[in-house]
């Protein structure tokens, strides 16, 4: 666990060895950050079929809603299907829609702080209902039902970890409560369409394409997880970063013209997701390194994003970092579609944030997530000052 707590001494050392080296399961795991930017980018790095899963003992993978959900998602998803979906979801998720939402962020923003006093837990009272609230008011959930989204989506997205069947059994259920729940509310919205995005994909479509009830529920829930999941992290992985870089913070609160660069910095600094699994589709090099087809390559975002080969003095937090392109929302085509969200709230939160609280400091051991793909925190004590 300690690994995971700040993994990034350990990173530097596997890419001391290499760039890219072999792990003991026999995957490849890759730390730089060029290579990264291959792995994430190169059409040749795909995501692998659902059909794999019956290699790792799950032959019967579609009788689990976990399973069968999340690989009816863009996250998993290869061309010629993944296209299709992006290009109908990206039709009904566009900026206009996202920059719609700044009154509501900045108005949640200072509600949230002012019921912040004292010693509190930050993410219970700041970095998980901002992006929660904010992502459900996006897709059209009802404020009252968004909460208990939280142990559900936790509980879904484990199989995108290790799948195992214990992981199995907390998920399947997860995973039908989640589409229950949405596929209730589709009807709903079929019936008095409103001016969300789950009303919008119900009528996303082409002159020949357009999703299916399957899609639309999983994407759905996929927006709404990865809405919260990973901006959650964002808010809580970058307080820790200003609290331990006072001056970085002091600069950020009397020149929020900074928020831009310096969400960047933070996202670079300790991104909320370190890594993205691919397998090859055909041979490719890459470091110098013949990567045969059918192998299972790992890049590690978190390491990529501390390479000194790209980033000068990677382990020092800089606000105004010039030049920065952080992994942290992956690339090419499965680029998050939810960045400029994401990127707006951390904005609008950090400067207000700061602006508020001047004195605001950790009081007490803060409880960090249990996992391989997404670094942040369960709980993070502060005191408002």
């Amino acid at each position: 666990m300690v690994g995971r707590e700040n993994p990034y001494p350990r990173y530097a050392r596997l890419r001391e060895i290499s760039p890219i080296v072999r792990a003991d399961d026999g995957a490849l795991v890759v730390t730089g950050y060029d290579e990264c930017t291959t792995v994430v980018r190169d059409g040749r790095f795909v995501h692998p079929p659902a059909e794999m899963l019956a290699f790792l003992g799950f032959a019967d993978w579609e009788d689990h809603p976990a399973l069968r959900q999340m690989f009816t998602t863009m996250l998993l998803l290869n061309p010629p299907d993944h296209t299709r979906l992006r290009r109908l979801v990206s039709s009904a998720f566009t900026p206009r829609r996202v920059q719609t939402l700044r009154p509501v962020i900045e108005t949640l923003v200072d509600d949230l702080l002012d019921a912040m006093s004292g010693d509190v837990d930050f993410v219970e009272s700041f970095a998980f209902p901002l992006p929660v609230e904010v992502i459900g008011e996006l897709l059209g959930v009802p404020e009252a039902d968004r909460a208990q989204f939280r142990t559900l989506v936790r509980d879904w997205t484990q199989v995108l970890e290790v799948i195992t069947p214990a992981v199995l059994a907390r998920a399947d259920p997860a995973a039908a409560m989640i589409r229950d729940y949405l596929a209730e509310l589709l009807d709903e919205r079929r019936r008095f369409p409103a001016d969300d995005l789950l009303s919008a994909l119900a009528q996303a479509q082409t002159t020949d394409e357009r999703l299916t009830d399957d899609e639309i529920l999983a994407n759905a829930a996929l927006l709404f997880a990865a809405g919260f999941e990973t901006t959650t992290g964002l808010l809580a992985n970058g307080l820790v970063a200003l609290l331990d870089h006072p001056e970085q913070a002091a600069a950020l609160a009397a020149q929020p013209e900074l928020a831009p660069s310096g969400v960047e910095e933070l996202l670079r600094f300790d991104s909320p997701v370190h890594l993205s699994s691919r397998v090859t589709a055909e041979p490719v090099e890459l470091a110098g390194l013949t990567v045969g087809a059918g192998e299972r390559v790992v890049a590690y975002l978190g390491a990529g994003n501390h390479d000194p080969a790209r980033f000068a003095d990677p382990d020092q937090l800089r606000l105004d970092r010039a030049d920065n392109a952080p992994l942290s929302f992956g690339g090419g085509i499965h680029y998050c579609l939810g960045a400029p969200l994401a990127r707006l709230e951390a904005q609008i939160a950090f400067p207000a944030l700061l602006r508020r609280f001047p004195e605001l400091s950790r009081s007490g051991r803060a409880e960090h997530r249990d996992s391989l793909s997404i670094k942040g925190f369960l709980s993070l004590p502060v005191r408002t000052g």
